[in-house]
């Protein structure tokens, strides 16, 4: 019998604000707030299941408490098993109305699409930013890389410290909802950037274009149940529980693939 994580939360209501509703898909929308003294019972998520379709969830590979003291269990639980799911439900639904779309990889699907088209823009990249977001972490993680990225951050910028104060910068001053990316360019320097909403430096038009290595969500509903309005302490927290092993391998793949 699967062992449940029960606890019992004192918070206030807090309802944030929900995104555009659409007829056709499920909206994804900020969850609230548990009410004051309600308990709540969370599962394990490996009992998180998608509808059929093209893209799977990429599956959490540890606990929704395992990120903890940098991320609580709660936002995990929920921002996996609620956000992400809707997301990938979504986009394949959208996949399935489309011919053009079947079998087509999910980074090829982002790199040709029609940015006009906000249902795929949203929904493809919510699925693809969030799938890197679970992987770009780990437990007992974090600090400062000790590989090749190590002597590539100190190559392009310098040294850990003025990458990690300007990553930083990216992911606090990016208005409203989205990501901040460490990402590596065509010529195979390492960039940062940031975007709004679910856009990633793989679509078209976007400011800085590049392969993403590394990304942070800073959309309100994957931070605010620990530190509300301070944003800054969140992104501190994640430099705890980065996985630049991860990081490495995905540099390797963007290289080896040029």
């Amino acid at each position: 019998m699967k062992k449940y994580f029960s606890l019992t939360l004192c918070f206030t209501l807090l309802l944030l604000t929900p995104s555009c509703k659409h007829k056709k898909l499920e909206e994804v929308v900020e969850v609230p707030l548990p009410a004051a003294t309600e308990k709540v019972t969370i599962g394990h998520p490996e009992d998180v299941t998608a509808e059929e379709g093209q893209f799977p969830l990429v599956k959490l590979p540890y606990e929704y408490n395992a990120l903890m003291p940098s991320i609580d269990i709660l936002t995990m639980e929920m921002h996996y098993s609620k956000h992400y799911l809707t997301y990938t439900n979504n986009l394949n639904k959208l996949v399935a109305a489309d011919a053009n779309l079947t079998d087509v990889a999910i980074e090829d699907i982002l790199k040709k699409m029609d940015i006009n088209n906000s249902d795929l823009r949203n929904n493809a990249g919510g699925y693809y930013n969030h799938s890197l977001f679970w992987e770009g972490m780990a437990p007992k993680a974090g600090g400062e890389p000790k590989d090749t990225i190590a002597s590539l951050i100190t190559r392009d910028f310098g040294s850990f410290d003025v990458f990690k104060n300007q990553f930083m910068d990216a992911a606090e001053k990016q208005f409203g909802s989205g990501w901040a990316w460490l990402v590596v360019d065509k010529s195979g320097k390492l960039q940062i950037t940031s975007t709004p909403n679910q856009d990633n430096p793989l679509m078209p038009k976007q400011l800085i274009s590049g392969t993403p290595l590394l990304n942070l969500d800073v959309w309100e509903h994957a931070y605010y149940l620990d530190y509300q309005y301070k944003r800054r302490k969140y992104i501190e927290a994640y430099f705890k529980v980065i996985n630049w092993k991860k990081v490495t391998e995905r540099f390797e793949e963007a290289t080896a693939a040029k």
